[in-house]
């Protein structure tokens, strides 16, 4: 059985939020970063970076969730990044031409450039 592991945290220089991913993202482990995803949003957080480097496999639904949130994200002035993925996952993000709608980078601090830090009192907390 395959298993994941989601952590959320602030990166320090901007604020963004980072979720790190852990395992496989198939049908059944997306449901658990969706939810993360989702936790994220409704704290108003909306730049927000997903490091793939502990991803070794991601499947259409995992796929699904970062360009079901794409637009609403960027209405709201900010964006959704991904950044680490190793070789055998970039390899399907090209494939699928996702490059065109979702950023990728190789380094969490190159992700993060262009994120303004968030002004005190907004993008809220990630606690709670």
């Amino acid at each position: 059985m395959d298993s994941i592991h989601i952590h959320a945290r602030q990166h320090e220089q901007t604020g963004a939020t980072v979720i790190a991913v852990h395992g496989f993202l198939d049908t059944a482990t997306s449901v658990d970063l969706e939810k993360e995803l989702q936790r994220v949003l409704r704290a108003r957080c909306w730049q927000v970076v997903i490091d793939l480097s502990g991803v070794d496999y991601i499947s259409s639904a995992g796929w699904g969730i970062f360009l079901s949130e794409i637009r609403h994200i960027r209405q709201q002035g900010g964006d959704l990044r991904l950044v680490g993925m190793k070789p055998e996952v970039y390899e399907v993000y090209e494939l699928l031409e996702f490059r065109s709608v979702l950023t990728h980078h190789r380094t969490l601090d190159e992700a993060c450039a262009g994120f303004a830090p968030a002004p005190r009192g907004e993008g809220a907390s990630l606690t709670g």
